[in-house]
């Protein structure tokens, strides 16, 4: 049933599905129920590649497969040659802040960059030293010296003005600072100078807090910060493409975090920037440049703390009025992930049992009647209507296949009657929600 599946692929599946989280790599192996929205999204990519830019909102429920759907999203885009990176909002991190909330956000996007060859994420280093390589080869070749000569420290001007050349030719905002750091990364690259190095990745990463110390180290006058960052995500967008890939695509999850927000000021000026990368993407204004958020009914909806409080954004994002459950629109900017239904729940159990069969060297005695006779039990349950969610559905499947692994004679039956369903959602948005009824 799982066909061209790694051995790595196998652990990363169900590792993470056990604890709860979506893994980084194999999740094509186990998509079930989501080609409408594949199909469109590779339509997508195809207008992204020619030059336009999007920005796509996928909302869903807790535990509804918003991360897993942005997972599978990085799977795709990774085969047609894009860069990608995720990052997660948190209490700590913003899209706009003044208070240094936002460079965190940057920061986790730089650190989870990722490539086809690199699709765990930590690529940045990988990706400049490629674009090095490339700078140096036309150098060479524009100036008749030979590769091996060409890294000698007498052409060092050589590339370093080709470097700045090529920097300055991509970048609008901050290209003279981007472009001395790169030099500097190139430095410690030929010369085996492994600090500078490091210090040039700290500074392209936005983790420098001070101009002071950024100044000492390696001579430049600006860090990346709260007001730039954005700016810096465009000049690398322009610099991978350069480089041959077909963009740079960008997945920012849990968005329920700028949802809950506790000052209206504070959230707003999220919003507003939401908007303008937003505007940016649909007028042109950026090239092969793809963000993803994806968030809950609230985050979108909600009209007091929701992306629906901001009218700029009602108005961008209020749903196609001839959209039916039946009759989809995958073009507008939301996506709203349907619930899986019960067949597509019982494809997605047989083929973990196969990956989980095969992680651990096994042939457990799961029929597709005991899958069958699981789901009943799992959906029959008291609050399964109201709170059950494909996560739960899954972690609760495995940790069952666990304890028939290691007890090979367990009652199967009584381990399915043992199901509880829970109110996954997290304890501070049950008491927002309970604020917003009052």
């Amino acid at each position: 049933m799982i066909d061209n599946i790694k051995p790595k692929e196998v652990t990363s599946i169900i590792n993470s599905l056990i604890s709860g989280v979506v893994p980084k790599i194999g999740v094509q192996h186990i998509t079930v129920g989501r080609s409408e929205e594949i199909n469109a999204f590779i339509s997508s990519l195809e207008d992204v590649k020619n030059g336009h830019s999007l920005a796509k909102f996928w909302i869903g429920d807790f535990g509804s497969g918003k991360s897993f759907m942005l997972h599978l999203l990085n799977t795709v885009a990774l085969k047609q040659k894009f860069v990608v990176a995720n990052a997660d909002f948190t209490p700590e991190n913003r899209i706009y802040a003044n208070d240094g909330k936002s460079v965190l956000l940057y920061a986790a996007i730089m650190d989870n960059i990722a490539i086809q060859t690199k699709p765990e994420g930590g690529a940045l280093p990988t990706l400049l030293e490629k674009w090095i390589e490339q700078v140096i080869t036309k150098v060479s070749e524009e100036q008749n010296i030979s590769l091996s000569d060409i890294r000698n420290d007498q052409y060092l001007p050589l590339v370093q003005n080709a470097i700045m050349k090529t920097v300055n030719e991509i970048t609008e905002v901050g290209g003279f600072d981007f472009a001395s750091v790169i030099i500097k990364y190139y430095e410690g690259y030929i010369k085996g100078d492994e600090y500078l190095r490091r210090n040039a990745l700290k500074w392209l990463k936005g983790e420098y807090k001070t101009k002071t110390e950024a100044r000492q180290d390696l001579g430049v006058r600006e860090i990346i910060n709260d007001s730039n960052y954005y700016d810096m995500l465009k000049n690398f967008c322009k610099l991978f493409v350069s480089m041959g890939y077909s963009g740079f695509m960008i997945n920012l999850d849990e968005a329920i975090n700028l949802y809950k927000i506790t000052t209206s000021a504070a959230r707003e000026k999220n919003y507003e920037k939401i908007l303008s990368i937003y505007n940016d993407c649909f007028q042109g204004k950026v090239s092969n440049f793809f963000i993803n958020f994806a968030g809950t009914k609230e985050f979108l909806e909600n009209e007091r703390r929701g992306l629906f409080s901001y009218q700029a954004l009602k108005s961008r994002l209020e749903p196609n009025k001839f959209e039916t459950l039946e009759i989809r629109d995958f073009a507008q900017p939301v996506i709203k992930l349907k619930p899986l239904n019960h067949n597509e729940i019982f494809v997605l159990l047989t083929k973990l049992k196969s990956i989980f069969d095969l992680n651990y060297k096994t042939e457990l005695n799961v029929s597709d009647e005991d899958i069958t006779s699981f789901m009943e039990e799992m959906f029959n349950k008291p609050g399964a209507s109201e709170f059950l969610t494909p996560r739960e559905v899954i972690r609760d499947f495995l940790n069952i296949l666990n304890i028939i692994r290691q007890n090979p004679e367990i009652d199967k039956r009584k381990l399915f009657g043992e199901i509880e369903i829970s109110d996954e959602r997290p304890n501070d948005l049950v008491a927002l929600d309970s604020i917003e009824e009052i």
